[in-house]
């Protein structure tokens, strides 16, 4: 009986500690429904703010005649509203965002949205560790591939491709969604080779793919190598902007030249432009093999995608390369002058003080003439 009685005073005791749950349960859900209010709130004054912001910027184009008081009144208006901009966006980034119509086809309306900022550097920092494992196992595939000429071995190789891209082009779109500025031809670059390692996938057996097979593989072989080198430059390179406050904690390494990864890259560009030209001669070989008697569709598909893939990479390499260089020479040239500067005034200072010591020199040898005279 006296066990009995001990086992109803652990349930008496579990009972109150479920009050207290549901206590704690009940503030949770309160706080909840207050946080989707507040969240809501924001979204629309972020709107009006913006909403205002343009009226101004409207009217003040409208301005004809102005003096040169009421000018720097409006350039300080203008930096203002540019500043507030870029407050509004960091606003913006502590609020669930909407989902892209890319993330709403997969997913449907989940909220990918991450509100806890360390989540975000989390979720972030596994996309890259995913990108390094996979591209290794890559490497190792396509290199066993070179070596072994076995069809199961080679299928499995283009599941990984269509699984890893289709992959990458899902969690980029989640980044995107929590303030990652990964843009334009970066993220078209994964669409078109998901479509790519998709055709190869169900590119049918035959003299035309025996042919290019080798080719292939050692391309995957290089490129990987590349992604490789470009892994762990871009991570240190990352990782020193972010502590310099240069960078977004949200930024990416990516495969292939942004403006930001200027410092040190001088030893990367030739490898970059090497795999570009490697995908215009896999373009141009399979250009030649879509005249096969034996080939089928996908070959002349393949010889246009990759084709798109070289122009794109190198039409944006070449963009950026040119900016930056300008920039650099920009800065050299100011660095220059203000070095130049400094040395003109300090040669202006030695040239006054030495002045100033003769001067004083003169004064004291006429002084002590004059005394002696005296004498």
């Amino acid at each position: 009986m006296s066990e009995i009685n001990e086992f109803l005073n652990d349930w008496e005791e579990l009972s109150n500690e479920y009050k207290n749950l549901e206590n704690v349960n009940k503030t949770y859900l309160e706080l909840l429904d207050g946080l989707e209010e507040l969240q809501t709130k924001c979204t629309k004054d972020i709107n009006h703010q913006r909403y205002r912001i343009g009226q101004i910027t409207k009217n003040l184009k409208g301005i004809k005649s102005t003096t040169s008081d009421d000018r720097t009144k409006i350039e300080e208006l203008e930096k203002n509203m540019i500043k507030r901009k870029a407050q509004l966006y960091e606003i913006e980034q502590s609020l669930p965002q909407k989902n892209s119509m890319y993330l709403k086809v997969i997913l449907g309306n989940v909220n990918v949205s991450i509100l806890n900022r360390a989540e975000k550097v989390r979720y972030k920092d596994d996309y890259e560790k995913f990108k390094f494992i996979l591209n290794c196992i890559g490497l190792l595939m396509s290199f066993l591939n070179l070596l072994i000429n076995y069809r199961a071995l080679e299928l499995a190789f283009m599941f990984l491709l269509v699984w890893y891209y289709c992959t990458l082009t899902i969690r980029e779109s989640i980044l995107k969604v929590n303030g990652s500025r990964i843009k334009g031809w970066w993220r078209l670059h994964h669409f078109i080779s998901t479509v790519s390692a998709a055709v190869l996938l169900i590119w049918p057996q035959g003299e035309p793919w025996q042919l290019f097979r080798s080719q292939f593989m050692v391309f995957n072989v290089y490129i990987s190598f590349i992604q490789y080198l470009q892994y762990g430059y871009q991570k240190g390179l990352l990782y020193r902007l972010k502590a310099l406050g240069e960078r977004h904690d949200m930024d990416i390494t990516i495969e292939g030249f942004h403006s930001w990864m200027w410092k040190g890259l001088s030893f990367l560009l030739p490898f970059l432009f090497g795999g570009y030209i490697f995908q215009a001669y896999n373009s141009y070989v399979l250009y030649k093999l879509s005249s096969h008697s034996d080939a089928p569709w996908q070959v002349f598909v393949l010889s246009i995608l990759f084709f798109v893939l070289f122009v794109g990479n190198t039409l944006t390499t070449l963009w950026v390369v040119p900016q930056k260089l300008r920039g650099k020479i920009k800065e050299n040239y100011r660095l220059k002058s203000v070095s130049w500067a400094m040395k003109i005034r300090q040669q202006i200072k030695g040239e006054k003080a030495e002045k100033i010591r003769l001067s004083e020199s003169h004064d004291d040898g006429s002084f002590e003439q004059e005394s002696t005279k005296d004498k």
